[in-house]
């Protein structure tokens, strides 16, 4: 029998996919960016998400990019992979094929555009935690999909056997609040906001999957540390500090500030796949503020 998986808790890294500027998957930078996060003390990966720009790649590319990272964590943190679709069948094969490429879990993130009623959503998180050889976190960020999750759907989601977490993007603390008092022992439930992850793990949450800890995973990593060890004041410092960072990694659709940062640092170049484009040079000074507060090494 396989054995059940650890609780998903701490700072987890929703990573950005590397490209070269011929538009290539670069493997190289994706690896050393891996390499870096786990020695910076990042809990978890998540690849293929939204941040790693998952509908701009093949199957075969998102396929990769987990194989890849897989090998490199080397069962150091969890992996992550997005396999989410608007399809249950296609979510059920992307399920199978990221289990097959080393992700420890898989990141299911609510039907877009259809958008199913939640009866509908039920059916489907249901059968794909069934067919899947992981366990699955459902994903609720309504501001992508044009569809919540009700926290009593959630919580129906949370009784099932190999559905262990929910990603909750919502920006509502009253809902995700009612999920923290009545989930099942076992159940995490993980910010999907990054500025969110104080209050959040104040009231109970088990950790956040971040954006801004492509850029600064040590930072972000001692946030949550700290407030898992209960410890508010420090935690609060480093939220405060974190803060202009948060901010800035918004001011355009993600992944676009996240991968003008990493291209500051000197991770990565600034590359994307259309419709997404580099973010607006007009944001740029404050972006490198930002970072310069957050203790990045510019």
């Amino acid at each position: 029998m396989t054995p059940t998986p650890a609780p998903l808790r701490g700072a987890i890294t929703a990573l950005v996919t590397p490209f070269r500027a011929d538009g290539a998957v670069d493997e190289a930078a994706l690896s050393a960016l891996v390499e870096w996060q786990l020695a910076e003390g990042i809990h978890g990966l998540v690849p293929v998400g939204s941040t790693g720009e998952a509908v701009t790649l093949t199957p075969a590319e998102r396929e990769r990019v987990v194989r890849l990272t897989a090998e490199r964590a080397a069962g150091r943190v969890p992996v992550i992979a997005g396999a989410g679709s608007n399809d249950t069948a296609a979510a059920v094969a992307a399920s199978k094929a990221m289990a097959a490429a080393g992700a420890t879990h898989l990141l299911h993130v609510s039907p877009m555009y259809n958008k199913p009623p939640q009866r509908g959503l039920l059916a489907h998180f249901r059968t794909i935690a069934d067919a899947s050889p992981v366990p699955i976190v459902v994903y609720n960020v309504p501001g992508r999909t044009g569809s919540n999750v009700l926290p009593e759907t959630t919580l129906a989601l949370a009784e099932h056997p190999n559905i262990c977490a929910v990603k909750e993007a919502s920006g509502n603390l009253a809902q995700i609040e009612a999920i923290l008092r009545a989930r099942p022992a076992g159940f995490a439930v993980l910010s999907g906001d990054d500025g969110l992850t104080f209050p959040l793990m104040a009231a109970g949450a088990e950790g956040v999957i971040s954006v801004v800890s492509n850029a600064v995973p040590r930072a972000v990593a001692a946030l949550v540390d700290a407030l898992a060890r209960g410890d508010l004041p420090a935690a609060r410092v480093l939220h405060h500090r974190l803060a202009p960072l948060v901010e800035a990694a918004f001011v355009e659709s993600n992944p676009l500030p996240i991968k003008a940062a990493l291209a500051h640092l000197g991770r990565l170049g600034n590359h994307l796949r259309l419709p997404l484009v580099p973010m607006d040079p007009k944001y740029d000074d404050a972006l490198r503020a930002a970072l310069a507060a957050a203790g990045a090494a510019l």
